[in-house]
């Protein structure tokens, strides 16, 4: 799902209208959502790279205090964008434990070919 899909269908069109660090959350909400699709994908260096830029924007986003007009735009962004990240750090948590099981299947198997070339030595 896409950060379009969970706003009205403005805020975006409302922030990217405006500069600064209007325009600077836009960016923030758009590279949230590549970042959800990037994991959805499996593409986690991609996730990664997305997330240091980001952090660069988001710094940008509040080396200032937001303006009383901004307000309003603000907070939906910052709903739309938490709620994105939920749903990033829930695949990221599910991608941990699949790579922590695929991991331990790989170490028994190692364990066992060791264990018969222990046992085919005698």
């Amino acid at each position: 799902m896409n950060a379009e899909a969970k706003i009205d269908g403005f805020l975006l069109a409302r922030l990217a209208e405006q500069s600064g660090q209007c325009l600077d959350m836009a960016s923030v909400l758009l590279a949230t959502d590549e970042m959800l699709k990037a994991a959805q994908s499996g593409s986690w260096d991609r996730v990664s790279e997305l997330e240091s830029s980001r952090r660069k924007r988001l710094d940008r986003c509040f080396a200032q205090t937001i303006l009383p007009e901004n307000s309003e735009l603000f907070s939906e962004a910052l709903a739309v964008m938490l709620h994105l990240n939920e749903e990033l750090v829930s695949l990221i948590e599910r991608a941990k434990v699949e790579a922590s099981v695929s991991f331990s299947k790989e170490r028994r198997g190692q364990r066992a070919v060791k264990h018969y070339l222990d046992v085919s030595a005698d």
